[in-house]
């Protein structure tokens, strides 16, 4: 009995003192993760100030509309959102489906070499590169989560539209286009491997459509505060939407925040049932953001029915 009741005892010490050790391990991983985080934004800060900011480009479509922010129910492959007149909608491949989460991230590097190379046939040297360019760690994992990424986003047909209602006619422009019409991809884990031997890149030719839109109606946006950000896709939506809204505004705004015209309708986050767990999400986004963007002068009106902007710019001129 006295064996019986000393293994009974000392099994459950060590229960206790696996609880702890898996607990301690918990706020490791995620201390780790947070240092990493504040890391990315003090650097955002730095740049922002010192006038030094890593400029990416972003497409038109995709920052007046998001992209799904969780995954897509299983069978899903269309997703649609609203911008008053502007109307987006993505089809997904059937066998790789719609894209979502982290995936906007792919487009934005698209568009960003498409602007800094003037090229419709794109190139890099590594996805080693592509994940740094992305604010991604570097691992197997996230090698996988690009390869899916990429296929997604090949697979995908944007179909997007705005109806101008003048005072003689209705006058609607519609575009239907895929991101890319060719993808020579090599995958490396070694991140000090930029070329394959003879000196072989990675190679994307962009589609006629896509490389027009991205190149005629290019948005700047600060990438090192998209990276920070890259985690939190609805955030990184909201931030997009932001720097381009506060930039074209002309004064005091009132976006709703509800109904066609509003930004429920315009972000990739899914619909949620009741008005107040949105305004709590949009709160915890705008919270987001404006710790990369302090001066972002952004703010959800009294009644919670609107958000409320002014003129500013998330960009500052390099020597200013």
């Amino acid at each position: 009995m006295a064996a019986s009741r000393s293994f009974s005892n000392n099994s459950a010490g060590l229960v206790r003192i696996g609880s702890i050790l898996r607990g301690k391990q918990g706020e490791l991983l995620v201390s780790k993760q947070k240092l990493r985080q504040a890391e990315a934004v003090r650097l955002v800060r730095v740049n922002r100030e010192s006038g030094t900011q890593v400029l990416g480009f972003a497409s038109r479509p995709f920052v007046l509309c998001g992209l799904p922010i969780k995954r897509p129910v299983r069978g899903s492959l269309l997703h649609e959102r609203r911008n008053g007149q502007f109307l987006l909608q993505v089809t997904g491949h059937p066998a790789y489906g719609l894209p979502w989460g982290q995936d906007r991230l792919v487009p934005l590097f698209l568009a960003t070499l498409a602007v800094r190379q003037q090229r419709q046939t794109i190139t890099f040297r590594s996805t080693a590169e592509m994940l740094k360019t992305l604010g991604m760690q570097q691992g197997g994992l996230q090698y996988r989560r690009l390869v899916c990424a990429f296929q997604r986003i090949f697979g995908a047909t944007i179909f997007f539209g705005t109806d101008t209602q003048t005072q003689k006619a209705l006058v609607t422009h519609q575009s239907r286009f895929n991101f890319m019409r060719e993808a020579r991809i090599w995958y490396s884990r070694d991140p000090n491997q930029e070329f394959l031997p003879g000196g072989f890149e990675n190679e994307i030719v962009l589609t006629d459509e896509f490389f027009r839109e991205v190149t005629t109606h290019s948005i700047p946006t600060d990438l090192e505060a998209a990276k920070a950000l890259s985690s939190a896709p609805a955030a990184l939506d909201l931030f997009m939407w932001l720097s381009y809204r506060c930039f074209t505004a002309k004064g005091q705004e009132r976006i709703p925040v509800f109904g066609d015209f509003g930004l429920a309708a315009q972000l990739g986050s899914a619909d949620y049932a009741r008005p107040r767990k949105f305004r709590e999400r949009l709160e915890r986004w705008l919270e987001l953001v404006q710790t990369r963007w302090p001066a972002c002068p952004a703010r959800i009106a009294a009644d919670g029915d609107a958000i409320l902007i002014q003129p500013a710019t998330a960009l500052v001129a390099r020597g200013a």
